[in-house]
């Protein structure tokens, strides 16, 4: 009979593949067949080592999300929602940016592209663009104008 693995060594070799949330590695621990009392004391002992932290985790998912991908607030808030983290780190992680960064970003993405949004298809795109990378559909609609400027001011 195989003697079965202690579930804070199985909760370490899932947190040394990837980082996870708390929610992500109760089911995790639960897919491998750990009773619900001792994933309670695992996720305590490594909260308290400092192991799992779910409002560390949004903050750096959210900064890499909008610097390596591009991603607004909305696409962020829904994937970390996905990840079980709770709404009050979530909403930390967000207030990071305010709408004046945001709309900076985004209309800095649209001039990186070279979307010049001279016409009505290419604004179409552009706004498309940001609104799938998660950005409200009012503040599209203003980086979208920026870039038009911008590429104005550019010729």
């Amino acid at each position: 009979m195989a003697m079965r693995a202690d579930p804070y060594e199985l909760a370490l070799k899932a947190l040394g593949y990837k980082e996870r949330t708390e929610a992500e590695l109760r089911g995790w621990l639960a897919e491998r067949g750990v009773e619900e009392g001792e994933i309670d004391e695992v996720i305590a002992l490594l909260a308290e080592a400092g192991a799992i932290d779910d409002a560390g985790f949004a903050r750096r998912y959210t900064a890499d999300k909008r610097l390596l991908a591009g991603w607004g607030p909305e696409r962020i808030e829904g994937a970390l929602a996905r990840r079980g983290v709770p709404r009050e780190h979530i909403e930390a992680a967000l207030e990071t940016e305010n709408e004046e960064a945001q709309l900076a970003r985004a209309t800095s993405m649209l001039l990186g592209r070279g979307m010049s949004c001279d016409t009505e298809r290419e604004r179409e795109r552009a706004l498309g663009l940001l609104v799938r990378r998660g950005y409200p559909r009012e503040l599209a609609y203003e980086a979208v104008r920026a870039a038009e400027r911008g590429f104005g001011e550019a010729a």
